[in-house]
């Protein structure tokens, strides 16, 4: 009988996932992790955990959500799916505490796959009572200076994290990356075109015009050499966040960009439930347009949450994919170097 190891030479367990290769960045990823917590708990905020599973995903239009099931003790059972955001749940407890929080939330998004993607990883979101998008904008940027080196370089560009961010309005970058006036064209993906100077495509709508746009004109020229925060989002792209109270135009977002990567997506809250359910409404007919009745596209409206909008207090929230600003500090263009699996 034999144990299989050949005789002479040091047994070295297989390992197909490759962690020990990767052991210095996952070093890194722990390092990191730590470096989060140890700012927000100097911040004063409270780390939170919230459900994986959950009965309203999110109503993001094109997410596709992975679908589970809890099975009750009485036998019925309950149409559950694995969170793609914790927002909904965090911001009931903002609204119930008043307390700014944190947490570092795993999630998942079906169909995804990619240097930059995978169908599970973790989220670090934070919601600020009393913060505004400038002031959020300030706190990101002193986080990330907190746990990333002062330079950086990925994918042969140099990073200075050290020096003032960029701060640029969607206006500002079509205008100057993409030659047009963005506001005026909104809803008419045939003036968006024009303005372009691009043929639009079969079926295409003026958001996926815009996000076409911005993927292949805006985004490669912004970030190179230092982050960026992209601000000021057209109103139709207001999802959960206000619209400026100085020009209804936009909403009160930004996105941040480095390395070549969006980091990081940020509202200054919406507080109306009023709204916010007129919101979650048009995007549920979207949906319904684009995808049908897929069960794993329907699901109830998460009544809860928009209880509990009256008492949220005014404040700004972010989600940070947490995975890519470790491969930042880790310098690897894959997400799948800093994951301990997958």
């Amino acid at each position: 009988m034999t144990d299989g190891i050949t005789p002479g030479r040091p047994h070295r367990p297989r390992d197909p996932d490759r962690i020990a290769e990767r052991l210095a960045l996952l070093r890194r990823r722990a390092l990191v992790a730590r470096g989060v917590r140890a700012f927000f708990d100097a911040r004063g905020y409270l780390e939170v955990e919230t459900p994986c599973a959950v009965p309203t995903p999110g109503e993001e239009v094109h997410l596709q959500v992975f679908r589970t099931e809890r099975e009750h003790p009485d036998g019925t059972r309950q149409p559950l799916f694995l969170q793609t955001s914790p927002e909904f749940a965090m911001k009931r407890i903002v609204a119930a505490t008043g307390l700014p929080v944190f947490q570092l939330a795993r999630v998942w998004r079906n169909a995804e796959g990619s240097n930059l993607h995978a169908p599970e990883f973790t989220m670090l979101e934070w919601y600020r009572p009393g913060a505004d998008l400038a002031a959020l904008m300030d706190e990101t940027e002193a986080l990330l200076r907190a746990v990333l080196p002062p330079a950086l370089r990925r994918a042969g560009q140099d990073i200075r994290i050290g020096e003032p961010f960029a701060r640029l309005t969607m206006a500002e970058a079509f205008a100057r990356h993409a030659g047009l006036d963005l506001l005026p064209t909104e809803g008419d993906a045939g003036a968006l075109a024009r303005a372009a100077g691009c043929a639009l495509r079969e079926g295409e709508s003026w958001e996926d015009l815009f996000f076409r746009l911005l993927m292949e004109r805006v985004e490669p020229a912004i970030a190179r050499d230092r982050p960026t925060f992209l601000t000021h989002w057209p109103a139709s792209q207001a999802a959960l966040a206000r619209r400026d109270p100085s020009d209804p135009r936009v909403a009160l977002r930004f996105e941040l960009y480095a390395g070549g990567m969006e980091l990081a997506n940020a509202f200054e809250e919406l507080t109306d439930p009023l709204e916010q359910r007129r919101r979650f409404v048009a995007d549920r007919a979207r949906r319904a347009e684009l995808y049908g009745d897929d069960p794993d596209r329907t699901w109830p409206m998460d009544e809860a949450l928009l209880a509990a909008l009256d008492d949220l207090p005014a404040c700004a929230g972010i989600a940070l994919g947490f995975d890519r600003l470790v491969m930042l500090a880790a310098g690897t263009l894959r997400i799948g170097d800093v994951l301990w699996m997958g």
